[in-house]
């Protein structure tokens, strides 16, 4: 069974945090890399960050390298995108990603998407 569900979106102001979850299911999750992208309104969907199945190694797009870490807990099916610093820039419907099982972090190549939850930092 498919799933992956975003959760923790909102209305934040520039300079506050926010953290994001994915919860997935056993299927998405195993042996997966999982990752987060975004998509801001009238521009193309961009990679944030990836970890591998392990969690042993991460990676970020360059926007938000320093300010959003990824982590995941494989107990609980959940991806994590902590993201701090937030900036007017930083709105977007954000997505996450479950990649091919056995794939690398990084590139990211996505198998299946959640339904994306959407982040809005007011300036």
């Amino acid at each position: 069974q498919v799933q992956l569900v975003e959760s923790g979106g909102g209305l934040v102001q520039a300079g506050d945090s926010l953290r994001l979850s994915c919860a997935a299911s056993e299927f998405t999750f195993n042996n997966r890399a999982m990752g987060w992208f975004r998509q801001a309104a009238g521009k193309e969907r961009e990679f944030v960050a990836s970890i591998t199945w392990s969690g042993g190694l991460t990676y970020y797009g360059a926007s938000v390298k320093g300010r959003f870490t990824i982590s995941r807990d494989n107990a609980k099916n959940t991806v994590y995108l902590q993201m701090n610093s937030l900036k007017p820039e930083d709105t977007a419907v954000y997505y996450c990603a479950a990649s091919r099982r056995y794939m690398s972090g990084f590139p990211f190549t996505a198998e299946y998407w959640g339904q994306g939850t959407q982040v809005t930092v007011s300036s």
